[in-house]
């Protein structure tokens, strides 16, 4: 077993058409971690993009799955499956509906909270007790329907803070695979004013 290697997954919609939705938020955290590896995404036969190297001092794989958020689960245990990493080492980037735009929540285990792509992940792995750094969305405006607003881009407001905030996201994973949930949670739930 690879008890010293992490998997860091973020979750998203494959394609340019997904790219700046709220959905993809997972995926450019994983991005954001790879640049400051110095490493660029490579296809792996787990359909997925991965980097492998090292990150706050921890063996660490990043992977974007390369199907629909859906679809997520199958691609995450076959990388799993192939770096035999213990599923307290794996690691969920994803948006959260249910917490406000701009704020952070980590956490092990849960529920999916009708996040299609957590869902998949339980399912494919068959237990819940993976690691998640939750990306705040906030909720939809109005009535409008939570699946369309996650495949909507951010506004031109959210758009201005989002670098800090996938930047802030980058830190908490850092901080999650170098320490201990717990220490990640005093530093990263705090909402910004």
């Amino acid at each position: 077993m690879a008890d010293d290697l992490w998997l860091v997954v973020g979750l998203g919609n494959p394609g340019p058409s997904y790219a700046g939705n709220r959905h993809n938020v997972g995926f450019h955290v994983v991005e954001l971690l790879a640049e400051r590896m110095g490493a660029r995404f490579k296809a792996h036969k787990g359909r997925a993009d991965v980097v492998e190297g090292r990150l706050a001092g921890q063996r660490v794989v990043l992977a974007k799955p390369k199907c629909y958020m859906n679809e997520s689960g199958g691609p995450v245990a076959s990388l799993r499956d192939f770096f035999k990493v213990p599923v307290e080492r794996i690691v969920v980037v994803h948006d959260e509906l249910d917490i406000p735009f701009a704020s952070l929540r980590l956490k092990r285990g849960g529920g999916d909270n009708g996040h299609n792509g957590l869902r998949s992940v339980t399912k494919s792995l068959g237990t819940k007790d993976y690691l998640r750094v939750r990306f705040g969305i906030g909720r939809p405006p109005g009535r409008q329907d939570p699946a369309d607003f996650v495949l909507k881009d951010f506004s031109a407001t959210e758009r201005k803070e989002l670098g800090f905030l996938v930047d802030r996201a980058a830190d908490a994973v850092e901080a999650l695979v170098s320490g201990s949930l717990e220490v990640a949670q005093n530093s990263f739930h705090v909402d910004p004013v």
